[in-house]
C-alpha cells in the first residue's frame, strides 16, 4: 500500500482540505519519482489548484515535506500499532512482531526514508509538533516494558533497551534497501536476521 493511500485512513489526515490533498499530492509525486526534487507547481497540479494556492497553507517547499515527513511517521506509528494489536503483551513475540512491522513499512516506503529520519522528518517529530508519547518508538518502549515486567528484569532502563532494538530494525531495514544483505548474505532472510537477534539480545537480558 503507498503512503498517499494510507493517508485516507491515518489519524488527522482526510480528504476534502487544500492542506492534506498538497500534502497526498507532494506523497505521490514522491513515491512516482523515488525522489524529492519536484516543484511547488508540480504539487498544486497534481491537487488540481493554481500555483499560488499551496502558499496559503506552506511557506515554501520544505514546509510541505515536513508535513509529509509527518504522514511517513504517522504512518509508522500506525503500522507499530497494528501489530500488537492482538499480541500477547510482554512477550517475545510482539517485540519482534513490532521489529517485523518497522522493516516491512520501510520496504514499503523505501522513497520516504530519507525524509523521515533526515532533518525534515526531525523537526516534524519536535515536541511542538506531534505528541513523543504517541509515536511508534514509544509502542515499543510499552512493548519492552512489557517484556520486563514479566520477566523481572529491573536493572535495565526500558527506552534504552528500546532504543537498542530500534537501532537493530532501522540498521537491517536500510542494508535490506540497499541490497546490502541480498549481496553479502544472499542466503540470508531479513525477518528471520531480525528474530535470531532479538532473541539473543531480550534473552540475555534475563542473563545479566
Amino acid at each position: 500500500m503507498t503512503l498517499s493511500s494510507e493517508a485516507g485512513t491515518a489519524k488527522n489526515y482526510h480528504h476534502g482540505d487544500l492542506r492534506n490533498a498538497l500534502i497526498i499530492a507532494a506523497a505521490e509525486l514522491i513515491e512516482e519519482s523515488g525522489s524529492i526534487d519536484f516543484a511547488m507547481i508540480d504539487a498544486a497540479r497534481r491537487a488540481g489548484v493554481s500555483s499560488a494556492a499551496p502558499y496559503r497553507h506552506f511557506r515554501d517547499k520544505e514546509a510541505l515535506l515536513e508535513a509529509v515527513a509527518e504522514l511517513a511517521l504517522l504512518g509508522l506509528t500506525e503500522a507499530s500499532r497494528s501489530a500488537v494489536a492482538g499480541k500477547e503483551p510482554g512477550s517475545m513475540d510482539t517485540i519482534i512482531a513490532l521489529g517485523k512491522s518497522y522493516i516491512q513499512y520501510m520496504i514499503d516506503h523505501a522513497a520516504f526514508h530519507d525524509l523521515m529520519f533526515g532533518d525534515m522528518g526531525m523537526r516534524a517529530m519536535e515536541p511542538q509538533s506531534v505528541d513523543l508519547k504517541a509515536t511508534g518508538f514509544h509502542v515499543l518502549v510499552g512493548a519492552i516494558e512489557a517484556y520486563c515486567a514479566e520477566e523481572n528484569i529491573t536493572e535495565d532502563d526500558p527506552v534504552e533497551l528500546a532504543t537498542k532494538m530500534w537501532a537493530l530494525v532501522h540498521g537491517l531495514s536500510a542494508l535490506t534497501m540497499n541490497h546490502a544483505i541480498e549481496r553479502f548474505s544472499p542466503n540470508s532472510d531479513v525477518f528471520d536476521l531480525l528474530a535470531t537477534s532479538s532473541r539473543t539480545f531480550l534473552s540475555g537480558l534475563k542473563r545479566s
